[in-house]
């Protein structure tokens, strides 16, 4: 069973700094594919869930929150298409929040944050360990993505939706040869300024 996992806070402003390539390599006996700088990896053979996690936590040179989440959620999540077919307006950008397990608090939705005056950041859908969104392209975004946390009572994290479709691109293909090396895909700028 394929897994993907996200890391919370790394190579962000000096702190919790590792080289995501070299993680990778580290765990290539889980066939680890390292999806760009942000702390986000498809593993397409993961065997034990726990026994990976274990490895995982194992290899990091710190300490952080760590989501993982199966493949076949994210694909479905991903095929429901929770933004439909329109393209994102001008200097929107959807995201997805992932936290470590299923909560059972769910918000009504939208969710607008300021809930006043106009949005920056708009939640639309959850499903499963994933937080669907859009935020304007402003300098208090960032605040307000913060607020996830309480929003769904657990620790999330941010990528962008261009990163997502990256992912699913990837578990789409055909599983690579074992002795094929880990590689990297790059990360969007605005992946390193939203993931907490």
């Amino acid at each position: 069973m394929a897994l993907v996992v996200f890391l919370r806070g790394v190579n962000v402003g000096g702190h919790r700094r590792f080289r995501p390539s070299l993680l990778a390599t580290q765990l290539e006996r889980y066939d680890v594919v390292n999806i760009g700088a942000a702390g986000t990896f498809v593993v397409r053979n993961a065997g034990s869930r726990s026994a990976f996690e274990a490895a995982l936590r194992a290899a990091l040179p710190f300490d952080t929150h760590v989501m993982i989440c199966d493949a076949r959620d994210l694909l479905r999540a991903y095929a429901d298409q929770p933004y439909g077919s329109r393209p994102p307006r001008a200097g929107v950008v959807r995201f997805v929040s992932v936290w470590s397990k299923a909560s059972r608090l769910r918000p009504t939705l939208p969710v607008q944050l300021p809930r006043d005056g106009t949005w920056l950041v708009r939640v639309l859908a959850v499903k499963h360990q994933f937080v669907f969104g859009e935020y304007r392209r402003h300098m208090k975004t960032i605040g307000y993505l913060g607020q996830l946390d309480k929003l769904v009572g657990a620790p999330v994290t941010t990528r962008n939706w261009n990163t997502i479709a990256t992912i699913v691109s990837l578990l789409s293909e055909p599983k690579r040869s074992p002795t094929r090396r880990a590689s990297s895909t790059r990360t969007s700028r605005t992946d390193q300024r939203t993931r907490r």
